[in-house]
């Protein structure tokens, strides 16, 4: 299975747990409470992948960096966004010099 592949199998799952909510679903259970603690996890999430890379232990960064990706699919799937509308902007964004992209989109501080 390719890496858009898995992204899209695991976006999929999501979307029937928002369509067919049950208890015992995770994803279920955070999206309806609301996307304040969507957008919290996603937060807290990136919190740990930052506190992984800096620790630098390899496995550790995997790990955290796979929750990041499945909270960040929950937060497109919480607005129907399907992950090729993500894969579009960073084909658009391939080949463009970082500093050239911000630039075109007014940020050239970020």
């Amino acid at each position: 299975m390719q890496h858009d592949d898995i992204l899209q199998a695991v976006y999929q799952v999501i979307l029937e747990r928002k369509a067919n909510p049950s208890e015992r679903s995770y994803t279920a259970s955070l999206m309806a409470k609301g996307i304040d603690k969507v957008l919290k996890k996603v937060g807290e999430e990136a919190a740990e992948l930052i506190i992984a890379g800096k620790g630098g232990d390899r496995q550790e960064i995997v790990y955290e960096t796979a929750d990041l990706f499945f909270h960040a699919l929950v937060l497109l799937g919480f607005y129907g966004i399907p992950p090729e509308e993500v894969y579009q902007e960073l084909r658009r964004r391939f080949g463009t010099s970082g500093v050239a992209e911000k630039q075109s989109r007014g940020k050239e501080n970020s």
